[in-house]
């Protein structure tokens, strides 16, 4: 009996002990500090700054005078007065088809107009001696217009065998040679006017009324990196398209140079306006599903700082920070570096070694 009750006390007293032990460690839980810890960042504060108002804008440099020369006449080619490359004068003889068809009918044209002619000369002189009647006077003269516009017909024919420069210009690669046999439309070869130059860009219509013809734009192209070019502004659309709201401009490219029609251009207009924006360095910026967005810093609890996302609309970027257009005010302080660790509401210490 008492070994039994010695049992039971002894059971009595560990089942004290482990209530006591988790007592006192329950205790000591709910006094500590299970948030975590917060995120270390850089950060930087949004300024105001006074910039240009810029209009930038993408466009295709092109010639003022450039086609692609074809054929309005089917033949084979017997004759070829050019190559690849060379530079042309205006009327310049190209390429010559197969004319032996139009030369003979030429021919035999000339001798009825000739005839046509002579007999129409004879009827007007018999009619003053009223040998002949009227009506006789007015067939030879029918006869004769005839045979002039046959033949004009049959030279106009001819002219369309022979391919001329329309213009003077720099000629592109041949795309026929001697013996083809060319049909209607088939591209001989580009001729390109290369020393005067212009570019066709859009704009969205919102800066109609800044645009004026001749205002200076710069330029450059991808063929000449860290090289500026410049063009004036030299017509503006009467119409906006109404599919894209843009507005089509076309500007005069003042020195050419080496420059090539289709060309990729990326135009600055300056719009003559100062304007104050606010701006962060560039990697604030992060872009999401949800829109364009920074992470603001703002105070939290026993003197702690939080971050917080918040959408922002952001404008151009010149020189590694970044415009903002609304969302953001001058002063507020905005993490810079460490967006992907952050989440709303999350407690930061701000890196004081990275400046942005």
């Amino acid at each position: 009996m008492r070994a039994y009750l010695l049992v039971i006390a002894l059971l009595a007293a560990i089942f004290a002990s482990i209530a006591g032990y988790r007592a006192i460690r329950s205790s000591a839980m709910a006094g500590g500090d299970f948030a975590p810890p917060p995120v270390t960042v850089a950060a930087a504060v949004a300024r105001q700054e006074i910039q240009k108002a810029y209009l930038d804008a993408v466009g295709t440099i092109k010639a003022i005078r450039g086609i692609d020369l074809s054929s309005e006449s089917s033949g084979q080619i017997t004759a070829l007065h050019f190559d690849s490359g060379d530079a042309v004068a205006e009327g310049q003889l190209l390429l010559v088809l197969n004319d032996e068809v139009e030369q003979a009918s030429r021919r035999n044209q000339i001798a009825s107009r000739e005839l046509a002619e002579i007999l129409f000369e004879r009827d007007r002189q018999l009619i003053q001696q009223k040998s002949i009647a009227q009506s006789q006077l007015d067939r030879s003269k029918a006869d004769f217009e005839r045979a002039r516009a046959q033949l004009a017909e049959t030279e106009a024919r001819l002219r369309n065998r022979r391919i001329h420069a329309p213009f003077a210009g720099t000629l592109g690669i041949r795309r026929v040679d001697l013996g083809d046999y060319l049909s209607p439309g088939t591209l001989i070869a580009s001729l390109q006017d290369l020393s005067a130059l212009e570019i066709d860009f859009t704009v969205p219509a919102r800066f109609a009324p800044q645009l004026q013809v001749g205002q200076e734009i710069a330029f450059g192209v991808t063929a000449f990196p860290g090289r500026s070019f410049t063009a004036k502004l030299a017509a503006i659309d009467a119409r906006v398209d109404p599919g894209t709201r843009s507005l089509l401009l076309r500007a005069r490219i003042a020195e050419p140079g080496n420059l090539l029609p289709g060309m990729f251009a990326s135009l600055r207009m300056d719009l003559g306006a100062d304007r104050p924006v606010v701006t962060v360095p560039e990697t604030a910026v992060t872009y999401a599903l949800q829109g364009t967005a920074v992470y603001v810093i703002e105070p939290g609890e026993e003197g702690s700082l939080t971050a917080t996302s918040r959408i922002v609309e952001v404008g151009e970027v010149r020189d590694g920070r970044a415009s903002i257009l609304d969302g953001l005010g001058v002063g507020e302080r905005i993490v810079t570096v460490g967006q992907n660790k952050l989440y709303r509401g999350v407690r930061v210490v701000i890196d004081e070694s990275v400046q942005l």
